[in-house]
């Protein structure tokens, strides 16, 4: 399977983010007569089978055209305990601060009933895509090579840091942190090589409108390409500025 271009990618995360109001907006719109007349009649009914569903109806649905990625949506049961009372309507709805991807839940409840109740259900979202699984360990700080990873599918919504499921992202790249064989690459494993370390003296581009001023200062800290680092200037000031690609700290002024 060949990479994702990195605008495809780009695509990619806009449509996951977008997909949560979007699934969440269904929830209002798709629960069925049928659901609502199993609950009016027994109020005991387990409702994840029901809200299974609807919920795989909603994802493919509001599937994004052209995005690899195979959807899975499970739902748990509710606590055995529970004893709910009969409910002409039951409404679905997304909880504040949740969203439809990886370990969630959905919440149900009676809108049409002589008691209100309101519970959650559990529910698992898993969207299966290409990655680059590690074949190896990689200790702290080595730099990856396209030997270190081989493209498997794995499910991006295990972990909300984003896949890097394009090479160019991770090639070249230090590991942030010891990463063990199996591992799919995400974008807080990894961090761009420092191109200079502490106490370094680095050039620094003070840029305004209309100019641009170069000097020198001493780094604070080790920095890479895209860092925000600090710099002490030769008067004892310190300044904040990004570091580019060529290790030079551009402070906008």
């Amino acid at each position: 399977m060949r990479p994702i271009p990195p605008f495809i990618f780009a695509t990619v995360l806009t449509a996951l983010r977008r997909a949560a109001p979007v699934f969440a907006a269904a929830c209002f719109a798709g629960f069925t007569g049928q659901a609502m007349a199993q609950a009016a009649a027994d109020p005991s009914v387990d409702l994840a089978p029901l809200t299974q569903q609807w919920l795989d109806d909603a994802v493919s649905r509001n599937q994004t055209a052209g995005l690899p990625l195979r959807m899975e949506v499970s739902v748990g049961a509710l606590d055995s305990r529970l004893r709910l009372a009969p409910c002409a309507k039951v409404e679905p709805y997304l909880p504040v601060g949740a969203r439809l991807w990886g370990r969630t839940r959905l919440g149900l409840r009676c809108v049409q009933g002589t008691t209100a109740w309101n519970v959650f259900l559990p529910v698992t979202v898993k969207a299966y895509g290409p990655a680059w699984v590690l074949t190896s360990n990689v200790a702290p700080g080595a730099v990856l090579t396209a030997n270190d990873a081989t493209e498997s599918e794995v499910d991006w919504a295990a972990d909300n840091t984003p896949v890097m499921a394009n090479p160019d992202l991770w090639v070249g790249q230090v590991a942030s942190r010891q990463l063990v064989a199996g591992q799919a690459l995400r974008q807080n494993m990894v961090r761009a090589p420092h191109l200079f370390r502490a106490g370094a003296q680095v050039k620094v581009m003070a840029q305004g409108p209309g100019y641009a001023v170069t000097s020198a200062g001493q780094a604070m800290s080790a920095g890479g390409a895209g860092d925000s680092v600090r710099i002490r200037m030769s008067n004892g000031r310190i300044v904040g500025g990004i570091v580019g690609v060529d290790g030079t700290v551009e402070v906008a002024l």
